[in-house]
């Protein structure tokens, strides 16, 4: 058993927008900064092993922000890099909706088995994150880490610490700057 504070980012230009951003480094807007700040103030109570943070410019301002205030060490990993949207990245959820309503629509009951043109699929980003998400719970059985990790990584990280399905993609794109706490009980499926 472990405790994992998940963590989004705060929010960027193609947050507010509703833009997908998937792989794309975009930093955080003014609106951003205050949700980390405000964040932070309400985590600085946790004693975290370590943060392991996404690396995306987002995340890694985030993750700045929280080692500052906190005082919590970190460290970057490379395979929390958010879902590559290939093609649709920079795109409003909106104009995916009206030019590809199929594919949108299969997108919303199973997002799992779609891949955008010249992307990832969630099935193969899940795949990325697994042992990784194994390695951390053994490290730190009995303990507290953090993970700064933007959406939709961010989701996927949270069905593989609790073993549930995946959720409707395009509302998680634009969900930033929030925080969980997850108690990960044995047996962890990711980590069984």
């Amino acid at each position: 058993m472990f405790d994992v504070l998940l963590i989004r980012p705060g929010s960027t230009t193609f947050d507010e927008e509703g833009r997908m951003k998937g792989a794309l480094d975009i930093p955080l807007t003014p609106d951003g900064t205050r949700q980390v700040e405000l964040a932070a103030e309400q985590l600085a109570k946790y004693d975290l092993d370590c943060l392991y943070v996404a690396p995306c410019e987002s995340a890694q301002q985030t993750g700045l922000l929280f080692s500052k205030r906190c005082g919590w060490k970190r460290r970057t990993v490379e395979c929390f890099r958010n879902v590559d949207h290939g093609l649709w990245q920079g795109k409003l959820v909106e104009e995916v909706r009206r030019h590809q309503p199929r594919v949108y629509k299969q997108f919303q009951e199973s997002p799992v088995n779609i891949c955008p043109p010249g992307g990832e699929s969630l099935a193969d980003a899940r795949q990325r994150i697994d042992a990784t998400v194994r390695k951390l719970g053994r490290r730190h059985r009995g303990g507290l880490i953090g993970l700064v990790v933007p959406e939709p990584m961010a989701s996927l990280v949270r069905c593989a610490l609790l073993g549930c399905s995946f959720g409707d993609v395009w509302k998680s794109e634009l969900d930033a700057g929030n925080w969980e706490l997850i108690r990960v009980e044995a047996p962890c499926p990711v980590l069984a």
